[in-house]
């Protein structure tokens, strides 16, 4: 099964026809999406140029793919990632991690998400945002690319 990223399904929106391709080889019920990546959508509609017309569009793709919500074990699995990346990239001495945030890292909050999602499914995570690599590093997590 593969998760799908923002930019992934901002590609599909644009009619990519990589990523189209990509999803036609393995199938439409292979693909799925999460709850974080519809919020996601959903803002960039709200302050785009065309709101109106755009949020139609993403609430329609939105109704026609899988998605995949947060529940008590994806929490579990954020909390492992989060954690980790702390100790790894966070500050040595463990009294100054416990008040550093993840975004002085260079991580965005959400992606933490859509990595625990993926992760609590044993999905492939189609991005093509390089700091999922960086969590990668922390935990086992497939990803893939289909930007052309």
């Amino acid at each position: 099964m593969y998760l799908l990223d923002t930019n992934h399904c901002s590609l599909i929106l644009l009619d990519n026809q990589a990523v189209i391709q990509n999803i036609e080889q393995v199938g439409e019920t292979n693909i799925a999406t999460s709850i974080i990546t519809a919020g996601e959508l959903i803002y960039m509609a709200e302050n785009s140029t065309n709101k109106d017309q755009n949020l139609i569009l993403i609430n329609q793709f939105i109704e026609d793919i899988r998605v995949y919500y947060i529940d008590q074990e994806t929490a579990k699995f954020y909390g492992q990632i989060k954690a980790a990346l702390i100790k790894e990239f966070g500050p040595q001495q463990k009294t100054k991690r416990k008040t550093t945030k993840i975004t002085e890292l260079g991580f965005d909050e959400n992606d933490l998400w859509i990595a625990a999602i993926a992760r609590r499914y044993n999905f492939t995570l189609v991005t093509s945002d390089s700091d999922f690599n960086r969590i990668k590093t922390v935990i086992s997590l497939t990803l893939e690319n289909w930007r052309a």
